[in-house]
């Protein structure tokens, strides 16, 4: 099919190149010049694993191209993604819904035929109801311009992965023909298995909240048991093995650590806890805020361990920090603990250096007063403590005798709990870990 994808950011740069990759033909609006550059040239601003070979290869292909045109767009296509960000407001914790608003106002006007535009952007419920109204008044094509609701679930590091095969399809709609023709569009994927559930735009607005909320409470949970953990001696790992073979429970993200981040689950959260406010339901939301004050909490809990580490003395000590990006394979630093934590260190005066392999420029742009090495070991030139706190790979590769005459102190701290401390501490370091002994 011939289809536009409107906002080219993370979702929408991943979504046409992975739909270029069925052998769709896509149009991709971005208005940002630097990203919609980059983007007719092949190269992706964001790293993601897989993303710019398939960019690469559907613009040579001709299979996937750019605009900053809603005339363009809408001359191309009958079936238009929107992508955009919806941010949380700087003024409340509600989402900001402004570029989804910009981008159907935008559309209306030009779609003078059947078509059908399907929001996959992360909304507050309404919002479809609204845009479906707006197209019906504005669109010179009235009520044959309909609209679909089609939430992603993508994983930072898997989004290529996710988008060419989902673990489910959710279509929101209220009417039959755009039923048909989401189905149609998707069969590759439900022909290889993906399940799709078909269901009203209020309930396909609340399924990525819903789910976002969700992972962010078994993490607080594990991470407020390491915290128990430490209490009485326990080892929140063996525990969160022992929960995960449950089948109710699940062993995923059951991992004690330095807490969620990113673009997602912060903020999908709290705009989920303040429409609940809006709706008048805010009392069977009130356990979210305690969710987000447990991810809070653990990130100072480490900035404390750090403090007791070093003999309460951070002025003037040297911390290495491994890890900038909020997870591994990915570039993004928007409210990462990591970095949290290396400013929080660097404002009770330490001298702190931070390594990531691929998050330094988004992190120096983040918190630009921060030093950033070349290298894990490089980081920790003449550290008195080494801060473990991004679980990339090379970094469990790191063996203490790599640090030999590099460090100043034989200290870590492993914030993500993968390191083996019974090694670190065979070599005569003082080795700790959230929630094990």
């Amino acid at each position: 099919m011939r289809i536009t994808v409107i906002g080219c950011g993370y979702l929408g740069a991943t979504h046409a190149a992975a739909m270029a990759e069925l052998g769709h033909e896509v149009l991709g609006m971005e208005i940002d010049v630097a990203t919609r550059t980059a983007l007719a040239e092949g190269r992706v601003p964001i790293y993601e694993p897989g993303l710019e070979e398939l960019v690469a290869r559907h613009v040579a292909s001709g299979r996937l191209r750019f605009t900053d045109s809603y005339a363009d767009v809408t001359a191309w296509g009958d079936l238009h993604f929107l992508c955009v960000g919806t941010p949380q407001m700087a003024e409340s914790l509600a989402a900001d819904v402004r570029q989804v608003r910009t981008a159907v106002e935008g559309l209306a006007p030009h779609l003078d035929r059947p078509c059908l535009v399907v929001g996959k952007s992360t909304v507050p419920v309404g919002t479809a109801a609204w845009a479906a109204a707006r197209l019906a008044a504005r669109a010179p094509a009235g009520a044959e311009a309909m609209l679909a609701w089609n939430p992603e679930f993508l994983r930072e590091g898997y989004g290529v992965e996710d988008s060419l095969r989902p673990d489910r399809i959710v279509l929101g709609v209220g009417d039959g023909r755009a039923e048909k023709l989401l189905r149609d569009f998707y069969r590759p994927m439900i022909d290889a298995g993906s399940p799709v559930v078909v269901t009203d735009f209020a309930t396909a607005e609340l399924v990525k909240v819903a789910a976002n909320a969700f992972l962010a409470t078994k993490i607080s949970f594990i991470n407020a048991m390491a915290e128990v953990c430490e209490a009485t001696g326990a080892d929140v790992v063996d525990l969160a093995e022992s929960l995960g073979h449950d089948s109710r429970i699940g062993r995923q993200f059951l991992n004690a650590g330095i807490g969620f981040g990113g673009g997602c689950l912060p903020k999908d959260i709290r705009a989920f806890v303040h429409q609940a406010g809006e709706l008048g339901v805010e009392d069977a939301m009130t356990f979210l805020r305690h969710v987000d004050g447990v991810n809070q909490r653990q990130r100072e809990r480490v900035v404390d361990i750090a403090q007791g580490m070093l003999d309460g003395r951070l002025a003037g000590s040297r911390v290495a920090v491994w890890g900038a990006a909020f997870k591994p394979d990915s570039d993004d630093a928007r409210d990462s603990p990591a970095l949290w934590i290396a400013g929080q260190l660097q404002l009770r005066g330490a001298r702190v250096q931070v390594y990531d392999p691929r998050a330094r420029e988004t992190a120096r742009e983040a918190f630009p007063t921060l030093a950033y090495a070349d290298s894990a070991v490089g980081a920790c030139r003449d550290a008195d403590l080494v801060l473990h706190l991004t679980e990339w790979p090379e970094f469990r590769a790191i063996t203490p005798y790599d640090l030999d005459g590099v460090v100043a102190g034989h200290r870590i701290l492993d914030g993500r709990n993968v390191l083996d401390l019974d090694a670190w501490r065979s070599a005569g370091w003082t080795a700790r870990a959230l929630g094990r002994p």
